[in-house]
């Protein structure tokens, strides 16, 4: 199949991508043919986020979208910032916190929706929209320019084997490839190695976000109400809490997490649950039903980590390239800002009859961007934060308080998986049993966040030396697989004959990518599974 325009993802960066794609065809006056994949069941179906929104590009996009019935309704009225010790809560005043840090205003809602809601619009401009469809290759032409991408196979059995319902996956070929897969994307990995997108710049940096869904009772509800916590219980990570009041009777809470840890002990979703076992957030949930559970890693490298946006035949973009701003953790807004310039750099090559070459107007007018500039204010934030448990918030408030974000210098960034450390360098964390009203296994969590894997197919979570996860992970790092992993995919059985030996419960699997990134050996490779899989988000 042959298209103009190909994006690869349905997240806030490829619907956006594909509107202002449609939009500047129209005003063109030039029928262009614009098709968008995704990996999801439906668009949504994979989509995890807080999520406080900040709708500036949302007013770019779609001025009139309130009267277009976009699902924000929920603006905040009441932004606190909470310091937490293990049984105490300091509000930090207003005042005291970095502007940054301020959400008055900004709106409380589900990304997944809101992503729903774009796929209607994008779909009323004439955009063919295909979910359940994983991109599993790149296409290159003999130049070794990008011409789309390959689709990944259907009905293919654990042994390799063809099933009796095989599918082959189809050519979807383009002009240009916008590719919005989120963060550390399968083929944007790809990508940067091929064509050395990040030569001589910073990795990408990951956090990992944890996330519920409750339904509290009518008098437990303050629309509008927004809490972020920082300080407890991470002492070893940097990171934090939050918990946000939406909807009708809706609260989600949740942890992020910085993969940049040291000690392999440490365990995201057991933080998680402990962090809703404090006083401050538990007060929020009392008589309340958890109705959903998620996980997914969110880029916080900021400015210093993007790699170079284009290459012969595409580009990166949304958190494909890692345009969420580490400072404000705010990543919607940039996802769409870079769709939209994107969008508008790939149709005039289009309407100017050029094809493959490098959209070089995209990295110029992002350079150019509001969204650029507020990047480079909170490029040191993060960091800051990761100098030490006390010493880091100090020198992040001084960066973005006093020198607001103006400093003369910019902080590196190291690889999340070179951070870890053996085991025998750090104690071992006691975490308390869950009393399954605050806290829960992860089974049960899983079970909430409605994965679906056929069973019968080769795993998607790929070992490049299958021996190392036993012969390192295991003596050296006390295989942290089995703790950096929110859906318990990663499993060491130790009665067998053979000895100790990996298992992997891909049906688990979150789809969050913290494997692919944490792995100390980069030994886990994530590939898509067969179309379709995965979590199913319903309201996440």
């Amino acid at each position: 199949m042959h298209f103009e325009l190909l994006i690869v993802g349905g997240g806030p960066a490829g619907l956006s991508a594909a509107i202002r794609a449609a939009q500047c065809a129209r005003a063109a006056n030039r029928p262009v043919s614009i098709c968008l994949i995704d990996k999801g069941t439906e668009i949504g179906a994979h989509i995890i986020s807080g999520a406080v929104i900040d709708t500036r590009a949302l007013d770019d996009l779609l001025p009139d979208w309130q009267a277009l019935g976009a699902p924000l309704t929920t603006r905040v009225s009441k932004d606190e910032f909470l310091w937490l010790t293990p049984s105490r809560a300091v509000n930090v005043p207003p005042w005291l916190r970095p502007a940054c840090l301020n959400n008055q205003g900004l709106y409380i809602g589900s990304l997944g929706q809101l992503c729903r809601w774009l796929a209607q619009q994008a779909e009323a401009l004439g955009v063919e929209i295909y979910p359940g469809f994983s991109a599993a290759e790149i296409l290159l032409d003999s130049q070794g320019q990008v011409t789309g991408v390959v689709t990944g196979e259907m009905g293919r059995l654990r042994n390799g084997s063809q099933g009796p319902a095989y599918t082959q996956g189809m050519q979807l070929q383009a002009r240009y490839t916008l590719f919005a897969e989120g963060a550390r994307g399968h083929l944007g990995k790809q990508l940067e190695s091929m064509f050395q997108l990040r030569a001589k710049r910073n990795p990408q940096t990951f956090s990992l976000g944890l996330k519920e869904l409750w339904r509290v009772p009518a008098a437990s509800h303050r629309p509008g109400l927004a809490i972020h916590t920082g300080g407890w219980p991470l002492r070893e990570a940097t990171g934090g809490g939050f918990l946000y009041h939406y909807g009708t009777d809706l609260v989600a809470v949740g942890l992020i997490m910085s993969l940049g840890y040291r000690n392999p002990w440490l365990s995201p979703y057991e933080e998680f649950q402990r962090l809703k076992t404090h006083p401050a957030i538990s007060a929020h949930l009392s008589d309340a039903t958890r109705l959903a559970y998620g996980a997914r890693v969110l880029t916080n490298g900021g400015e210093q980590s993007l790699p170079k946006l284009v290459f012969p035949g595409g580009a990166l973009i949304g958190d494909d390239a890692g345009f969420l701003d580490p400072a404000r953790l705010k990543g919607v807004h940039g996802a769409m800002s870079s769709g939209m310039l994107a969008a508008e750099a790939a149709i005039e090559a289009i309407l100017q009859d050029r094809s493959h070459d490098i959209l070089s107007a995209y990295s110029e007018r992002w350079q150019q961007s509001t969204f650029a500039t507020e990047l480079h204010r909170g490029r040191n934030f993060k960091p800051a934060l990761g100098a030490s448990y006390w010493l880091g918030p100090l020198l992040a408030g001084i960066d973005q308080v006093v020198l607001r974000g103006r400093a003369p210098w910019t902080f590196r960034q190291h690889a999340d998986h070179a951070q870890l450390e053996p085991a025998d360098d750090h104690r071992p964390v006691n975490y308390p049993p869950h009393d399954e009203r605050l806290s829960f296994d992860r089974t049960s969590s899983v079970y909430l966040s409605n994965t679906r894997h056929d069973e019968d197919q080769p795993c998607h979570l790929r070992l490049k030396a299958p021996q190392l996860s036993v012969d390192l992970n295991l003596p050296t790092y006390a295989a942290p697989e089995q703790r950096y992993c929110p859906a318990g995919v990663y499993e060491i059985l130790s009665d067998t004959e053979e000895g100790p030996r990996l298992q992997i419960n891909a049906t688990n699997c979150l789809h969050c990518k913290a494997c692919d990134i944490k792995d100390p050996t980069e030994n886990i490779d994530w590939t898509p599974p067969q179309g379709g899989e995965g979590p199913l988000y319903s309201q996440m």
